[in-house]
């Protein structure tokens, strides 16, 4: 017995290892919330990017202005007002205090207000459909600058990039000159995704039969991470791709590159077997050539030859429709196709008559 409690720190041993780990975790913490001082959202290599950036930092601050102050009072209270401090004043009588009421609600309503006119002039300023006003804080764009036109395609699970001035495309690999405005046509084929480049500008939504749209511009050559940020399957986690900020000569470059790239021309007969089938972990393609009314055909919904196109549709429901003939006629179309002479015309319903007829 007298040997047990001899030395009696033993006991604790594991209370004080816990304690250590503990401590270690804390530290690791504190290094990892530090570390996020550098991370690329706060630190972007792209104008629009950098301007959002500003905006979290200044919403964050505006907002910091009460809590600091509230969590510093909470803690002052308990202490001061607590129940073994017999010099602390004791009201259980009191309720109300002008000055006191005054100052509860006029920071927070002069912050509100500071935050909405933020709000109001941030979401016309960085409108995403609206084309950009300058390189950076110091540059405004030249007269003579012309955006590069880039279609974006969101897939399962994969993301196509189509250069109409360029007349190629890849897969799964994004490439822009640096200082040079860029505007993004966005769609997707089935389901709805997120189109983000943290460095380059905030997230848009990719949405099947629509159009959104980007204008950015990225200030700093390097590497960037692109990815969707809006769960779409199983093949989420694995539709990323990489954005090159390149100069303008590296751009041509890279853009010979691409014209010799062995995956060919993109049709769309290829683009529905290869494409358009979902697919994990894709590896990057280059198409030397591209069929020029692709994308076009994505957004509308009718890559397949033999459907009619949205935008026909539209057109037709606008003039009126044309009744049960014209849905009819679309149900009974034949697939064809243009340039084959052996292949079946399309059938169209001229009459509809009655049995007795």
């Amino acid at each position: 017995m007298w040997g047990l409690f001899a030395s009696p720190l033993h006991l604790f041993s594991p209370g004080m290892h816990i304690l250590k780990n503990l401590r270690r975790s804390l530290l690791l913490l504190s290094a990892m919330l530090l570390a996020g001082c550098n991370t690329v959202l706060m630190n972007p290599s792209g104008d629009i990017a950098n301007q959002q950036g500003r905006l979290i930092v200044v919403s964050t601050v505006l907002m910091l202005i009460i809590i600091i102050p509230v969590i510093a009072l909470t803690v002052f209270f308990a202490w001061r007002y607590r129940q073994s401090n017999k010099e602390a004043t004791y009201s259980p009588d009191w309720d109300h205090s002008t000055q006191l009421e005054l100052a509860i609600w006029a920071a927070p309503l002069l912050i509100i207000i500071a935050l909405g006119a933020i709000t109001w002039i941030s979401t016309h300023t960085l409108d995403p459909y609206q084309p950009l006003r300058r390189l950076d804080a110091q540059r405004a764009i030249p007269a003579e600058a012309k955006p590069l036109v880039v279609e974006v395609v969101a897939l399962d699970w994969k993301w196509l990039f189509i250069y109409p001035e360029q007349g190629i495309a890849t897969v799964n690999e994004l490439a822009a000159p640096v200082d040079r405005p860029i505007s993004f046509k966005i769609t997707a084929s089935s389901v709805m995704n997120s189109f983000f480049i943290p460095a380059l500008a905030g997230q848009i939504y990719a949405m099947p039969g629509m159009e959104t749209k980007l204008h950015a511009v990225i200030n700093k050559p390097g590497e960037f991470e692109g990815f969707s940020a809006n769960y779409s399957g199983a093949g989420f986690s694995g539709m990323r791709f990489k954005f090159h900020g390149l100069s303008n000569g590296d751009f041509d470059q890279w853009v010979q590159k691409v014209k010799a790239g062995k995956d060919g021309e993109l049709t769309r007969e290829l683009y529905q077997k290869k494409l358009e089938v979902p697919s994990e972990r894709e590896p990057v393609r280059h198409y030397a050539s591209v069929d020029p009314a692709l994308y076009d055909a994505i957004l509308n919904l009718c890559v397949d030859r033999s459907k009619m196109c949205m935008k026909e549709m539209m057109a037709i429901d606008a003039d009126g429709g044309l009744g049960k003939p014209g849905a009819f006629n679309v149900a009974t179309k034949q697939a064809w196709q243009a340039d084959s002479l052996d292949s079946p015309k399309r059938k169209y319903v001229t009459a509809m008559c009655t049995t007795e007829e």
